[in-house]
């Protein structure tokens, strides 16, 4: 089993703004990764406090896995932290080298791990 990494900001705090940002994390993570939907085990999601429009965890419905398990919790609200910010750890049933997992980063979130965005471009 691994478990990937990801973050991606919303550009502003409405329903499909988050739900798109988290879609094109999860899809990205996936492609990047080589992973079937059937190989995920769980996703956990975290929002800023600042994201009140929408779970990012429906996000994940929306692009088909419906027997995955789903956590969202939300993030603690601090001072300077990135505004509007997704966070997803999802854990698929397959066998790869860390060294080749691709943790994922875009939009502002690049700013939270620029050591993996920089490795992976």
């Amino acid at each position: 089993m691994i478990a990937i990494r990801g973050a991606t900001t919303a550009e502003e705090n409405s329903r499909e703004a988050v739900l798109s940002a988290t879609r094109e994390l999860l899809a990205e993570m996936l492609r990047s990764n080589a992973l079937s939907r059937e190989s995920l085990v769980s996703i956990f999601f975290t929002g800023t406090p600042d994201i009140t429009s929408a779970f990012p965890a429906e996000a994940a419905r929306q692009i088909g896995p419906t027997d995955v398990a789903l956590m969202g919790a939300q993030e603690m609200g601090v001072e300077g932290a990135l505004p509007l910010c997704i966070r997803v750890m999802l854990h698929a049933d397959v066998h790869m080298p860390k060294g080749d997992i691709r943790h994922i980063y875009l939009r502002a979130a690049t700013k939270l791990r620029p050591d993996l965005v920089l490795r992976h471009a």
